[in-house]
């Protein structure tokens, strides 16, 4: 892993209106969630579950939902922000906003009173869970595991559009800018050309910085784009992503300039087979680490399995990296309607790096990529 319901085709296209989201199903789908964990109300503190539950993307909200409802607690500077986000989100009659100055803690204590309370463990620092525990001195503090990151992994039609628009802007994105594949184009002037073409076909972000490693710092998986120009004979990697409403998307496509010789043929090929192996396995109920276990599987028997070092992909959505994880490590089960990346890669220091990743919607029967920018060292139409 490098540092990635069904919609209408429409909502793949880089331009049309997204379904809305169903964030009042998300809070009752959060209520039952705090139940099966014995708690009767929950402080959400995290502030990419705050916006998933929400549509509240301010820098300070709190979140406490309980059986009567849900309150949002933040400052003034978001009075106008968090009634719009809120209304926009289709919540506005399900959240109220309290100022959480100068009386937030006081109108937190009331409300909860002797109630037994979760909060997110892994957000609170000691001081913050100190300061809870002594502003709300009659209830129960229960830490809870990560409850709203494993409720956001299956997506919903209104996320699965978001990252298909995503995903649809960087593959037109690509296809705008391969006649810039050429020797003395620089890493980073290419990286930031893709950049400008991601954000003019309409992401309002991008998904993370962009990663464009040419000849040897291909065989870094995580090189950052430097002035060093395109050569002929260069294996470039490129890894990118377009952000739309907040989701992202995550795709990898490598290159050769010019004519690649056999050995950058052969260690294409490799990938290429692993990558198309791993998505074959992936599907509703089997392990996780089944999907990374047949992608090092491949490289292993072409001589590579030593050239594989990371994962082999990890869910997307309002974070560019989201569980689950697909790794040696992973334990869980792959459910359908999870959006994952498959990403295999082999490296070798001082000739270069390969790797191909696609995003992919996983289904009963298999899996739907969401990325369709064409694969091959040599790229089409240059």
């Amino acid at each position: 892993m490098t540092s990635k319901s069904a919609a209408s085709p429409s909502s793949a296209s880089p331009s049309g209106v997204l379904p809305p989201m169903d964030r009042a199903g998300r809070l009752d789908r959060a209520r039952r969630a705090f139940d099966e964990h014995g708690v009767d109300a929950a402080l959400i503190t995290t502030p990419v579950n705050v916006r998933w539950l929400t549509g509240f993307t301010g820098s300070n909200g709190r979140l406490l939902i309980d059986a009567d409802g849900a309150v949002l607690y933040t400052d003034g500077r978001y009075t106008e922000q968090s009634a719009s986000e809120l209304a926009a989100g289709g919540v506005d009659g399900l959240v109220t906003v309290h100022d959480a100055a100068p009386d937030g803690q006081r109108h937190m204590a009331e409300r909860v009173g002797n109630a037994t309370v979760g909060f997110e463990a892994g957000n609170v620092s000691v001081a913050d869970h100190g300061q809870l525990t002594e502003s709300l001195e009659d209830a129960t503090l229960e830490p809870l595991g990560p409850v709203i990151a494993e409720l956001r992994q299956i997506k919903d039609v209104g996320e699965r559009a978001r990252l298909e628009r995503a995903a649809a802007i960087a593959d037109t994105a690509l296809a705008s800018r391969l006649e810039a594949l050429v020797p003395g184009v620089t890493e980073r002037a290419f990286q930031l050309d893709l950049d400008r073409a991601m954000l003019d076909l309409g992401a309002d972000a991008l998904s993370f910085e962009t990663i464009v490693a040419s000849g040897p710092n291909s065989a870094l998986p995580h090189a950052r784009p430097s002035n060093r120009p395109f050569e002929d004979g260069d294996l470039v990697v490129i890894d990118f992503g377009a952000g739309v409403d907040g989701y992202g998307s995550d795709m990898t496509r490598t290159f050769c300039i010019g004519e690649p010789s056999e050995r950058q043929l052969d260690l294409y090929d490799a990938v290429h087979q692993a990558q198309a192996a791993g998505k074959s396995a992936v599907r509703d109920g089997v392990d996780e680490r089944s999907i990374h276990e047949t992608c090092a599987g491949v490289l292993d028997e072409r001589g590579y399995g030593d050239a594989f070092i990371h994962g082999t992909g990890h869910g997307i959505g309002l974070e560019i990296h989201e569980q689950p994880i697909l790794s040696p490590r992973s334990v869980g089960i792959l459910r359908a309607g999870l959006i994952v990346t498959v990403e295999p890669g082999a490296y070798l220091t001082g000739f270069g790096g390969v790797r191909v990743e696609d995003s992919v919607v996983v289904t009963a029967s298999g899996c739907e990529p969401i990325t369709h920018a064409p694969k091959g060292l040599v790229p089409a139409g240059v």
